[in-house]
C-alpha cells in the first residue's frame, strides 16, 4: 500500500466517525425537541383548561388564583384565543411591534391551525373558543442547535486541518528541497570526472558512436543536476520553442526505449516560442512518455504527441496505448506519494503539475482515460 493510499484510507476513517458523531447528535436533538414540544402542548392544554375553569366560574365566586397563575406564567410559548367564528380575543408572546397588525395576527393563527397545534376549549352552556400556539422561541433555538455546533465544528476541523496540511506540506517541502540539492551536490564529483573522460575518449578516437552517445547521456545527467539544484528556486523563463524542445526529448527517448515503443509526432507549426524554463519543461515530456511506457502491456505499445493552437495558447497531448487509469483516479495520480509501482515515490506527476502549473502558469489534466485502451494528457500553455 502506498503512502497516499494509507493517508486516504485515515481520512476516510476520520469523515465517517466525524458523521456518526453528527448523525448522533442530530438524532439526540430530534429526540429532545420531541419531548419538549409534547411537554409544550400539555401546558397549552392546562392553560386552555384554566381559561375554561375561570369562565366557567359562577358570577362573585372567588376564582382560584392557581388557575390565574398557569395563565400568567406562560411567558415563552405564543399563543393566541379566538371565538368560534376566528375573531382574535386576546394573544400572547408576540413581539410588540408585530402584535400590533392585526394581519400578521391571523397570518400567525392559520399557521398555527395548519401545523396542527389547535386545542378546542367547550363552555357551559354550548360556547367554544380556540386556543392556537406555536412552539416557543427556547425550542426552535434547541431544534437548530445541533445544526450550529456541527457547523461551527466542521469549520474548526477545517481551519485546523488546513493548518495542520500547510505547516506539514512546508516541512515536506523543505526536506524534498534539502534532499534534492544535496543530490545535485553528490552528482557534481563523478559527473566531472565522466567529462573528462569522454573528453579523453574523443581524443583517441573520433566520430566513435559509442562516445557520440555516452557524451549525449552526459550531458542528460548535466540538465538532470541543474533540475535537482534549481528545486526550491524559481527557475528563470527563457523565450524558447516548444517544438524544439519537445522534439530533443522525444529523440533523446528513441535511443533509450525498446524498440516495441513506437513514438509518433504531429505539430501543427514547427515554431511557438513562449517564456519557459527548457530543462523542467523537458522533464516533463519525459516523465510523461515513461509513464506511458510503464503503463504499456509487456513494454510494447504506441506514444503519441500532438500539438495545436486555441485562442493563442498553446496546447499538447500525450497519449499512450496503455492500461489506462480509472476515472476515480483521474486527480489522484498527480497527488504525491501516489504510485502503481512496487517500486518508486509516486513523485513523477507530482513535480510534473509543479512544473506546469506553479512555475508556467499553465495546466495539465487528464482529457481522456480508458481501461486497456489507453490515456491521453493534455498540457495548456498561455501564449
Amino acid at each position: 500500500m502506498n503512502i497516499y493510499s494509507r493517508k486516504q484510507k485515515i481520512k476516510f476513517v476520520l469523515l465517517v466517525f466525524a458523521g456518526i458523531v453528527g448523525i448522533a447528535s442530530l438524532w439526540y436533538s430530534n429526540n429532545l425537541v420531541k419531548k419538549l414540544a409534547a411537554e409544550e402542548r400539555i401546558k397549552i392544554e392546562l392553560w386552555a383548561h384554566a381559561l375554561q375553569e375561570i369562565q366557567d366560574a359562577p358570577i362573585g365566586q372567588d376564582v382560584s388564583s392557581t388557575l390565574s397563575e398557569i395563565i400568567e406564567k406562560n411567558a415563552t410559548i405564543p399563543v393566541i384565543l379566538a371565538d368560534e367564528t376566528g375573531k382574535i380575543i386576546t394573544h400572547r408572546n408576540f413581539e410588540k411591534n408585530k402584535a400590533k397588525n392585526k394581519e400578521y395576527l391571523e397570518e400567525q393563527m392559520e399557521t398555527m391551525k395548519e401545523n396542527g397545534n389547535e386545542i378546542e376549549i367547550n363552555f357551559s352552556g354550548g360556547k367554544k373558543n380556540h386556543v392556537y400556539y406555536s412552539e416557543s422561541t427556547l425550542l426552535t433555538t434547541l431544534f437548530y442547535y445541533p445544526f450550529v455546533q456541527i457547523t461551527v465544528i466542521s469549520l474548526f476541523f477545517f481551519v485546523s486541518y488546513i493548518a495542520f496540511s500547510s505547516s506539514r506540506q512546508a516541512e515536506e517541502n523543505q526536506v524534498w528541497v534539502g534532499m534534492s540539492k544535496e543530490t545535485a551536490h553528490q552528482l557534481g564529483t563523478p559527473l566531472s570526472s565522466l567529462l573528462a573522460w569522454v573528453e579523453l575518449l574523443k581524443l583517441s578516437e573520433e566520430d566513435n558512436p559509442i562516445t557520440v552517445e555516452v557524451e549525449k547521456d552526459v550531458k542528460r545527467l548535466e540538465t538532470i543536476t541543474e533540475r535537482f539544484s534549481k528545486i526550491g528556486s524559481k527557475p528563470k523563463l527563457e523565450e524558447r520553442n516548444i517544438i524544439e524542445i519537445i522534439e530533443n526529448s522525444v529523440e533523446y527517448l528513441k535511443t533509450r526505449t525498446s524498440r516495441k515503443v513506437v513514438y509518433s509526432m504531429n505539430f501543427h507549426c514547427s515554431v511557438f516560442v513562449l517564456p519557459v524554463s527548457a530543462s523542467l519543461f523537458e522533464w516533463v515530456i519525459e516523465n510523461l512518455c515513461r509513464n506511458a511506457i510503464d503503463a504499456m502491456n509487456s513494454g510494447e505499445g504506441k506514444i503519441m504527441l500532438e500539438t495545436s493552437q486555441k485562442n493563442n495558447n498553446l496546447i499538447i497531448d500525450v497519449s499512450d496505448t496503455g492500461k489506462g487509469i480509472p476515472k476515480s483516479k483521474f486527480k489522484t495520480v498527480f497527488k504525491p506519494g501516489y504510485t502503481t509501482k512496487k517500486r518508486g515515490w509516486g513523485l513523477g506527476l507530482s513535480l510534473t503539475k509543479r512544473i506546469i502549473e506553479t512555475y508556467h502558469k499553465g495546466k495539465i489534466y487528464i482529457r481522456h482515460s480508458e481501461l486497456e485502451k489507453g490515456t491521453s494528457f493534455r498540457i495548456i500553455l498561455k501564449g
